[in-house]
């Protein structure tokens, strides 16, 4: 009989270098800088690896699913249904977090030290502005500065070119499936390393923004928390239940994995291969439809994002004495809808975002100065509602389209 030592999952290897994280964080508090300087950098590297591998997967994996559902047709079909389905979720979102931010009174009691105010907004690019931008000039330049949308269209663009190509298409399809397997290996490699990318991408998190700094932002935080997760519990459990007949319970179980990640690493397009496992594996969406739904959910699904600029347009408006009414919180909701996907791929898209909404309802975009510090600690949770929101959206999806397959085969 061998004496096998049985290994930790991921996942529990993961949750040790979140707790162990959280604990070198609270005790480097007083020496914040030795966390950012040695310790950050690893966590630097591990998102750089991430971040390397995820581009040829998003490539690869969209074109592989296109490929593999053989119907230019059924394309848009889905393509159609999911963003749809990102757009009613993300007006859900927004509408909550404004719920939540209402309700709870989110910017009451604060003092503000106006004069200290400053904050230099990035300029938003306009809508055709957007619409040009999806389109590369060359393939070169979107792969190598990761431009996500320019990467989908790319992606798009060859998958049906291999699909009409025929018969003469199917040694692009083989090199296609080849160098995706090649790519799944490198991933997986990778996430291997797990466990450390998050304990060194927490513990400067917790060293920088102690307990005493984020106390009187804490409110903020709270609010934000509780609706990011009655968003995921009521919006997500309800879809996968109606769309897909899914178990909420199943559902979550299966996503604890990138949720965990997305937690520690604040980055959808990081979380990307731990996604597109999880739903293939563990919650049974095919691998086509994932590879499609899931790269384009991280690149246009905003619903934390979404929340998140609800509670903060809420919280500043209240501290600089302005009353929203009924019409101008509409005008957010359509606002923050509508520039997920106008913002998509810019960096610091949050708070593009967050410009853009105060600006729609004259509200004074110098408040973004008081959120700006506890960023970081909102990212964390909004980037686990969206990259959930992108597994939902797979699950339905998927469910939608058996029972499309189903009717006609009974036809």
């Amino acid at each position: 009989m061998k004496n096998e030592k049985k290994k930790l999952s991921l996942t529990v290897q993961i949750v040790i270098g979140l707790v162990l994280g959280v604990i070198a964080g609270l005790l480097l508090q007083n020496n914040a800088a030795f966390a950012k300087e040695y310790i950050k950098p690893f966590g630097t590297i591990y998102l750089n690896l991430i971040k390397t591998i995820v581009v040829p997967v998003v490539l690869l994996s969209i074109i592989q699913g296109i490929i593999s559902l053989e119907d230019v047709k059924k394309v848009g079909s889905i393509g159609i249904r999911t963003v749809a389905y990102y757009m009613c979720t993300t007006a859900l979102a927004v509408t909550i977090g404004l719920l939540f931010a209402n309700l709870l009174s989110v910017g009451a009691g604060y003092v503000l030290p106006s004069e200290e105010l400053s904050y230099e907004a990035t300029a938003a690019p306009g809508f055709m502005t957007t619409l040009v931008n999806i389109f590369p000039s060359n393939i070169i330049q979107p792969l190598a500065n990761a431009t996500m949308l320019q990467v989908i269209v790319i992606a798009i663009l060859f998958g049906f070119g291999i699909i009409l190509a025929g018969e003469k298409g199917k040694v692009a399809a083989n090199v296609v499936d080849s160098f995706a397997e090649v790519s799944f290996k490198i991933m997986g490699m990778i996430i291997r390393l797990s466990a450390i990318g998050v304990f060194a991408l927490i513990c400067p998190v917790v060293a920088e923004n102690g307990p005493k700094v984020l106390l009187p932002l804490l409110k903020v935080i709270l609010v934000a928390y509780a609706a990011y997760i009655i968003h995921m519990l009521v919006v997500y459990s309800t879809s996968v239940k109606l769309f897909a007949g899914m178990s909420p319970l199943k559902f979550f179980k299966g996503m604890s994995q990138p949720m965990i990640f997305a937690f520690s690493s604040a980055s959808s397009v990081g979380v990307l291969p731990f996604n597109l496992e999880a739903t293939e594996k563990k919650l049974g969406v095919r691998k086509e439809i994932g590879s499609f739904v899931l790269p384009l959910g991280a690149t246009i699904n905003m619903d934390g994002t979404a929340i998140y600029q609800g509670v903060c347009a809420i919280f500043i408006a209240q501290i600089f004495g302005f009353d929203l009414t009924i019409s101008q919180q509409i005008t957010i909701i359509l606002t923050a809808t509508l520039a997920s996907i106008g913002t998509a791929g810019v960096p610091g898209s949050g708070m593009i975002m967050l410009t853009m909404v105060l600006q729609s309802v004259g509200l004074p975009v110098e408040g973004i100065a008081l959120v700006a510090g506890i960023d970081r600690i909102l990212d964390m949770g909004r980037t686990v509602v969206n990259i959930t929101g992108d597994a939902a959206c797979s699950v339905c999806v998927d469910a939608m389209d058996k029972k499309r397959e189903a009717k006609k085969l009974a036809k």
